[in-house]
């Protein structure tokens, strides 16, 4: 049920995207993550798409798979369709009853907001599909070091989203094998209405804590047990080096956010 969840999951490999440095994979996601929230018309979210679809494919990513990880969260893009069509309001009416109210503009609305959603959550998906969580703590603290001066702990900051990641399917692996065990002494996640279904779910989070919290604190004693003190005067096996296709991967960031503005303003189903 719940290993569709793909967020925090890493898959070995060896495409062009694999291979991008991480700090640049980085600075993409946020020039991607900048790009959506700049688009403002239909031509702009199918670049996105466009641009979505091509990372997808040279990382050898199946869209079945970049999918599978959305259904968990349909009942939230479904929440968000049906606020922005009853609520926003609009020049051009739709549909009319008493106080309900349907406009063209809302309808555009939903709909950008949900591919937004939708594309936000692939993309943060392949980040993590494509770089291992030591190299992803690497490129937080490479990029983040200039605070240092400013005596901020980036290394354990990056060490702690770097775990919180990691623990994503951890934890969810957890949750099923406890839903697994209840279901065997007739426990059940899946008949009912959604507040029933809710209410079942509430045994869980009892064992589900502390087994995080057991996990977290088996997790402090590893590293304290091998002489871990924080990254001063720490060395790198791997030491991070940036190639010519980590270049070009910004020169094209670049330019998507250069074309998402120029194309906000072709007036086609703005929003």
């Amino acid at each position: 049920m719940l290993k569709d969840i793909t967020l925090g999951q890493y898959f070995p490999g060896k495409t062009i995207v694999h291979r991008l440095d991480p700090r640049t994979k980085l600075v993409l996601m946020v020039a991607y993550f900048t790009a959506l929230f700049m688009a403002k018309g239909l031509l702009a979210y199918a670049l996105m798409l466009v641009v979505l679809i091509t990372f997808l494919s040279l990382a050898r990513i199946k869209p079945k798979t970049a999918i599978s990880g959305l259904r968990r969260i349909m009942v939230i893009l479904l929440i968000s369709v049906i606020f922005n069509v009853f609520l926003i309001r609009g020049e051009t009416v739709l549909f009319e009853y008493r106080r309900i109210m349907i406009t063209r503009e809302g309808v555009f609305t939903a709909i950008f907001m949900a591919a937004r959603l939708m594309m936000l959550l692939i993309s943060a998906f392949m980040l993590t599909y494509t770089t291992s969580p030591i190299a992803l703590t690497d490129g937080i603290e490479r990029i983040l070091s200039p605070l240092k001066r400013i005596k901020l702990p980036i290394h354990e900051l990056a060490m702690m989203m770097s775990l919180a990641l990691r623990m994503i399917p951890t934890i969810i692996e957890e949750t099923d094998k406890i839903m697994s065990a209840q279901k065997a002494r007739g426990a059940d996640f899946e008949s009912g209405g959604l507040i029933k279904r809710a209410k079942a779910f509430l045994p869980l989070i009892i064992p589900l804590f502390v087994s995080a919290f057991r996990r977290s604190e088996e997790l402090a004693i590893a590293m304290e047990s091998r002489c871990y003190h924080g990254g001063k005067g720490r060395t790198r096996m791997k030491v991070l080096k940036t190639a010519a296709r980590d270049y070009i991967a910004l020169l094209c960031g670049a330019a998507i956010i250069a074309a998402v503005i120029l194309l906000g303003r072709v007036n086609i189903w703005q929003i």
